[in-house]
């Protein structure tokens, strides 16, 4: 079980709380205290194999409760791309770790520009458009680089 709270007004529900659960999780019980004035929080019981248990409520030195994604945004202006061409840019994600589960998106609007992410180094992300046109050169303007990371599972 979790204890912990999170104080909330009855009347305008001020602090909306998320449980994200794993899929392997049957279901779950959380209790809640005080319907006539502030509402907290209190107790969180997951029912379902141990094995399934999610990390985060374990939490270990290597992975802290609640750090699970991380994300950031920057603006690119990319090169011009010839056919075949590349770019690279690194992006500042704290914590993420090498080995992370990194994805990205570029507010464009091209079809031929193909990103792809990795978490390079710890609390870098390295991203890199590449233009997949046979025969087109493209000269975007400057874009928003959307960057997400997501924790990797420690068994």
């Amino acid at each position: 079980a979790w204890t912990g709270g999170a104080v909330m007004a009855d009347a305008s529900l001020n602090r909306r709380m998320t449980v994200r659960l794993a899929e392997a999780v049957a279901y779950a019980q959380i209790g809640i205290v005080g319907f006539d004035g502030q509402i907290e929080l209190e107790a969180l019981r997951l029912y379902g194999l141990p094995e399934h248990a999610p990390a985060l409520l374990c939490g270990t030195p290597n992975l802290p409760v609640g750090q699970r994604e991380f994300a950031a945004e920057v603006s690119w202006d990319l090169p011009n791309l010839a056919p075949g061409a590349t770019s690279l840019l690194d992006v500042a994600v704290t914590g993420c770790r090498q080995g992370d589960l990194a994805d990205a998106a570029l507010a464009s609007s091209t079809r031929f520009t193909e990103l792809d992410a990795a978490a390079w180094t710890n609390n870098t992300v390295r991203v890199m458009a590449r233009n997949i046109s046979p025969s087109a050169t493209f000269d975007l303007r400057p874009a928003t680089l959307s960057v997400a990371v997501t924790k990797r599972r420690i068994p």
